[in-house]
């Protein structure tokens, strides 16, 4: 089982990656937005990390909430794309996000190109080949599941998107967004890590 790190950890294998970590200054809610992506491979399951961090008046504030960085079941088996579905690649992607709507209700919405591998075999087993990644704007974006509750499973909440398993979770994401936003303007940061990184 991935044992959940601590900021300073996160910080650390940004910074050896060299990814950018933000801090905003004294201005606080600096938003560094990020995934990882577990060992556990186990499709439909929301068995990643969805994370977010922040220097707020001189301590860093880090919350980690299930999610799956993933597609669900029914996505693998029956891609939107011809090409096959989405996956996307691990690495920090400068201003991929904004505060906007998916599926009609508020979450951040892809707003600048990445990178995904495309797995076209409609089977459970997402295949990782670097020859087959194409880079765009795909509809990637980061939002909850179901919106009552927290969900079980992943099916139809992910074709390639980053989603968070429960809405009260995602609710409290998208509002330090809000904050966020007020201060350095609708554009958000969005770092994919490997369990296998720490």
């Amino acid at each position: 089982m991935f044992c959940l790190p601590r900021a300073e950890t996160i910080k650390a294998v940004m910074r050896k990656k060299d990814y950018l970590v933000f801090g905003g200054g004294t201005k606080g809610y600096d938003l560094n937005i990020f995934g990882i992506r577990t060992n556990d491979m186990e499709a439909n399951t929301f068995n990643d990390v969805i994370g977010v961090m922040y220097l707020f008046d001189s301590r860093w504030n880090c919350f980690l909430f299930p999610g799956s960085t993933d597609p669900g079941t029914y996505y693998r088996e029956n891609p939107m794309n011809v090409n096959g579905t989405a996956l996307l690649k691990p690495g920090q992607y400068r201003g991929m996000l904004k505060l906007g709507k998916h599926s009609g209700y508020d979450a951040f919405q892809q707003n600048a190109p990445v990178k995904v591998y495309r797995d076209a075999d409609r089977d459970n087993v997402l295949e990782v080949d670097e020859d087959n990644v194409e880079e765009g704007m795909f509809g990637i974006n980061l939002h909850r599941a179901n919106a009552s509750q927290g969900s079980t499973q992943v099916d139809k909440w992910s074709a390639g998107c980053q989603v968070l398993q429960d809405p009260v979770q995602f609710d409290f994401l998208y509002h330090l967004g809000e904050k966020s936003a007020d201060r350095f303007g609708n554009s958000f940061t969005y770092t994919l890590l490997l369990e296998d990184d720490f």
